[in-house]
């Protein structure tokens, strides 16, 4: 019994540093390889396979689909860093060059994989959240952030620039002076910072973080995942191609809602129970 085979009873010592755990209609994503969390290829390599597990589990056709997708890690940082080390190995390889941008299309792919998933994701970070974390942190939907939490882009110090997507995202975000500027100086920014800078959604007290967290994934598990799916769809397209595209858009994504049993089991219970009273319930 492993991690990957997603348990509901816990992990046993076999579990690889990234690893799903099940809490219900949540796919929990786990970081967890002490002492700091560092990326390196072990941990890449279990990122991918994590990302490929994800897009079979919110899958529509899945019989035990999960809802949400929530990102967290175990002990006091979601992580220092990468593993410079591993930087080292392909800079002195006699292909850095190709080695390097081998490197980048991996982790550009799981990027992607993990921001297209068509239910909610949902990133925790309750301490400092450096490099490779803090990009997968800017693939999800929403990024919560404990008081203490303190995030940075600091792959200056070894001659490099963030590439696993985190320039962009964080010009999406934040726009495209305060991405430089994060990136630019190297340094470590709070929460509270970067609250301002809509790159966090939102900073919860340091107390009760991981639960409030948790409720937080439950709930948005427990909307229409279908129509957070176009919505989803809809922003992406915003971002990239403006808002007339999106508009072009909305006929197709938006009208095949009127066709889902969850629209119509929610309108029903909507009349029955009234405003406020309404229950939901679908894929």
């Amino acid at each position: 019994m492993t991690a990957t085979a997603l348990d509901t009873d816990g992990v046993t010592d076999t579990a690889p540093p990234i690893r799903i755990e099940r809490d219900g209609a949540v796919a929990v994503v786990v970081i967890d390889n002490p002492p700091l969390n560092l990326f390196g290829p072990s941990m890449f390599a279990a990122l991918e396979h994590v990302a490929a597990e994800l897009v079979a589990l919110t899958d529509p056709m899945h019989l035990d689909r999960a809802r949400a997708v929530l990102f967290e890690a175990r002990g006091k940082v979601v992580s220092g860093g990468v593993d410079v080390t591993y930087f080292r190995d392909i800079a002195e390889s006699a292909e850095p060059v190709r080695k390097g941008a081998d490197l980048w299309t991996r982790l550009l792919r799981v990027a992607r994989t993990i921001e297209d998933l068509p239910v909610p994701t949902v990133f925790a970070a309750h301490g400092l959240t450096l490099t490779a974390a803090f990009e997968l942190a800017l693939c999800c939907d929403i990024l919560l952030a404990a008081e203490k939490a303190s995030f940075g882009l600091v792959e200056i110090v070894v001659g490099l620039t963030p590439s696993m997507g985190g320039p962009q995202r964080l010009a999406e975000r934040a726009g495209p002076a305060r991405a430089r500027e994060l990136i630019y100086t190297g340094e470590r920014y709070p929460a509270a910072v970067l609250e301002r800078w809509n790159v966090v959604n939102r900073v919860l007290p340091d107390e009760g973080f991981a639960e409030a967290a948790r409720e937080y994934a439950h709930r948005l598990a427990t909307g229409p995942t279908v129509a957070h799916a176009a919505t989803k769809r809809l922003v992406a397209t915003a971002v990239r191609d403006g808002a007339r595209a999106a508009d072009t858009l909305v006929p197709e994504v938006s009208g095949a809602l009127f066709g889902t049993s969850d629209l119509r089991g929610a309108v029903t219970s909507f009349l029955t129970e009234g405003p406020g009273r309404a229950t939901y319930s679908g894929r």
